[in-house]
């Protein structure tokens, strides 16, 4: 059967299939503790889904504003400027997006033309790389090595430029790693997009979830680069809403332009009463409080893997201190096998799900990544199970 060249040539999103096969084994009644996925165990706020249940009731449920509704795009203009002081005009800069997945592929679709190349971080989310591919360009991988902290060097960013380079991507803070840039690496990265006339799509999904007194800079708030930035954010990991499907692309008008075309002809709009829930997320005082709650137990639950591993000195596994977002990545190099193994046999002979490093790229190799946005009980059985796995091998 003839199908899509393209979309042939990739693979299935990995996470996404192994939280598929996490899932059937617990409902076969196997008691893996899954530590595989980025969902939040928190349930969504409550005043968020009361905006959402009422937009419902009064009638909110046809077709809105394929942009997304003025109130909320005007919330999100007031946010960015209240915590980032980045100026977007809600009307022409703003672009509602279901999810942060739908930003970042209405966003790269609107500034790349088949067969442009695109900058992007190894390692880094699988969804970076993929969607490049899928839209017919070509991802050029920057190395971001364990031993500098997972930061691609400029020298390395400046080796994988080509002349069909025309977009760079970045992730503060970072997936998998947990990393957050210093702000005067991103001035040297917007000095570096600016001399190679370059797009910075900047995924910033992981914002608020910042840990120790670190700080996140948003990219676009950087003198200079609004001009060139795709500011993709969600309210997926915030807000606990990963199931809602709602985010935002902010860009510079006649990119939202081309963006809006993509959006158009494949959701039509974002749900009404979806973003009716988003607004709140954003006005809502209470859910502000929640958020700050939650981030907090975030940190509780870093510090109770920091704690457990302290106390197993003698492991030869190490672990990548998360600055932000709710991942652990692991260094499981000393123990001689392949990560995809390691992984493969933790589910098999430990019932524990982390997901093998290699899969966001080859400096991923020798690592996994475990998720915190599980319980207190979880995340500590979990990394326990690891760890004594290990010290039988």
């Amino acid at each position: 059967m003839d199908v899509n060249q393209t979309l042939l040539s990739l693979t299935e999103s990995f996470t996404i299939a192994f939280a598929d096969q996490v899932r059937r084994l617990q409902a076969g009644g196997i008691p893996v503790i899954g530590l595989q996925t980025g969902d939040p165990d928190f349930d969504t706020p409550a005043p968020i889904v009361k905006a959402m249940m009422e937009a419902v009731q009064h009638g909110e449920t046809h077709y809105s504003n394929s942009r997304g509704l003025p109130e909320l795009r005007q919330a999100v203009a007031a946010y960015l400027q209240r915590r980032y002081q980045i100026e977007a005009d809600p009307v022409s800069e703003i672009l509602m997006t279901h999810g942060a997945v739908h930003a970042y592929h209405t966003g790269l679709q609107a500034v790349t033309n088949p067969g442009d190349h695109v900058l992007v971080p190894d390692p880094s989310w699988q969804t970076h790389a993929n969607m490049v591919r899928a839209l017919g360009c070509e991802p050029i991988g920057v190395p971001a090595r364990p031993e500098n902290n997972f930061l691609p060097t400029l020298a390395d960013w400046e080796a994988a430029i080509t002349p069909q380079t025309r977009v760079m991507v970045i992730n503060f803070p970072a997936n998998p790693t947990g990393i957050i840039a210093p702000r005067d690496y991103l001035m040297q990265l917007n000095d570096f997009a600016a001399a190679h006339h370059l797009y910075v799509i900047s995924d910033e999904v992981y914002e608020r979830l910042v840990y120790e007194g670190a700080q996140h800079t948003s990219f676009a708030s950087l003198p200079g680069a609004r001009e060139r930035t795709l500011l993709v954010n969600s309210f997926s990991k915030t807000y606990a809403m990963t199931g809602w499907r709602i985010g935002y692309l902010v860009a510079p008008a006649a990119i939202i332009n081309e963006a809006l075309k993509a959006s158009q002809y494949s959701i039509t709009n974002v749900a009404a009463f979806i973003q009716r829930g988003a607004i709140a997320a954003l006005t809502d005082p209470a859910v502000e409080e929640t958020v700050q709650a939650m981030v907090a137990r975030y940190a509780s639950r870093r510090q109770i893997v920091l704690d457990i591993h302290d106390q197993h000195n003698d492991t030869p596994i190490k672990l990548v201190r998360p600055q932000g977002a709710f991942y652990f990545f692991i260094d499981v190099r000393e123990l001689g096998l392949a990560d995809t193994v390691i992984s493969s046999r933790l589910l098999d002979e430990a019932h524990t799900a982390l997901v093998p490093g290699s899969v966001y790229g080859e400096n991923g190799s020798g690592f996994l990544r475990m998720t915190i946005a599980a319980s207190d009980e979880d995340v500590a059985e979990g990394y326990t199970r690891l760890l004594n796995w290990v010290a039988e091998l």
